[in-house]
């Protein structure tokens, strides 16, 4: 198998898990607006991103986004926009950073970064495109901006980015035991603790976040 077909077949795997993921996994954030809810595919994404380049992340996004729109999805074209605006915010910018810079400064980087621009995307983006297709009078939904938008973009992004963090290794080197990744000619730590504490400090935090916001603790 030479490494273009290896690369679609790793990439259609990718967004069926992204898909699956997205169809099975749903998490309300903020109870009072039921359109604002988590789900992981865009961990996936990125991780195609990271791997393959930003591209392949923005090519994710879409597919993924255009089988939601034709499934499960209620929200019609407007979501399927949204859907793409978000993931690629996150997966582009990280994915984009860290073929710049292949390291794990450059990774972290990358993530870091894809959470600021996927709040600041997305809370222009709910501002414009939210009252469209809830019917809310936009100077509502810019009431909900600061209590409820911004901060659901960030627990959202920060989640994505902290999962990331701690799959993003076992997965390469899943797909390097099956032959659908080349070996590195450099071998790389199996174990980086630095990377490992990160994302489980923004893992932990998300969710203790998302369990303030609905009443649990």
């Amino acid at each position: 198998m030479n490494t273009r077909i290896k690369q679609i077949t790793t990439l259609g795997m990718l967004a069926a898990l992204a898909y699956i993921v997205m169809a099975v996994i749903h998490i309300p954030v903020v109870p009072a607006l039921p359109f604002l809810w988590y789900d992981p595919k865009d961990v996936v994404i990125v991780i195609g991103g990271l791997i393959y380049g930003p591209m392949s992340a923005f090519l994710l996004s879409l597919v993924v986004s255009l089988v939601e729109m034709a499934t499960v999805s209620s929200t019609g074209i407007l979501g399927l926009i949204m859907n793409v605006i978000s993931s690629s915010a996150f997966a582009v910018t990280a994915s984009y950073i860290y073929k710049k810079r292949r390291t794990m400064s450059g990774a972290i980087t990358g993530l870091l970064s894809g959470i600021v621009l996927t709040v600041v995307v997305m809370t222009l983006w709910n501002y414009i495109i939210t009252p469209i297709y809830t019917g809310m009078p936009r100077e509502a939904v810019a009431a909900l901006l600061l209590p409820a938008i911004i901060p659901f973009n960030l627990i959202k992004a920060s989640l994505n980015a902290g999962l990331t963090m701690l799959l993003y290794k076992p997965l390469v080197l899943g797909l390097r035991k099956t032959s659908l990744l080349e070996q590195p000619e450099k071998q790389t730590k199996r174990f980086n603790p630095g990377m490992v504490i990160l994302g489980l400090f923004l893992v932990a935090t998300s969710a203790l976040v998302i369990l303030i916001l609905q009443g649990i603790l």
